[in-house]
């Protein structure tokens, strides 16, 4: 199935981002840079998380990184179904944090969703 942005309504919500340098640590404003870059072009939330995560990957190279987004979609608020409160969260786990399931979960309860 071809991955689509159906809609142009806003997603309004949280990205959640942990790494784990190797080396190089960049400060949090660079990070927001990096989610605002992407968070700015018509998107889809699953492409948003994976695209954030890579990213961080490729231009760190930690031992790992961890993005989680929790956001409401306007499309289900003012059109279609009118449900109010439906949030969806979607992850994408890489290196370590996949790998070590101790270090996964440090992450997540950290997240308190």
């Amino acid at each position: 199935m071809k991955e689509e942005s159906r809609t142009r309504t806003p997603i309004i919500g949280f990205a959640h981002i942990g790494y784990l340098p190797r080396g190089r640590v960049v400060g949090i404003s660079k990070l927001a840079r990096v989610v605002d870059a992407y968070a700015k072009r018509l998107q889809i939330q699953e492409r948003l998380t994976a695209q954030i995560a890579d990213v961080i990957e490729s231009v760190l190279q930690p031992q790992g990184v961890a993005v989680v987004i929790k956001a409401t979609h306007a499309c289900i608020t003012t059109r279609g179904v009118h449900k109010h409160g439906v949030e969806m969260v979607t992850s994408r786990i890489l290196g370590c944090f996949r790998d070590n399931p101790a270090s996964r979960q440090e992450f997540l309860v950290g997240l308190n969703l």
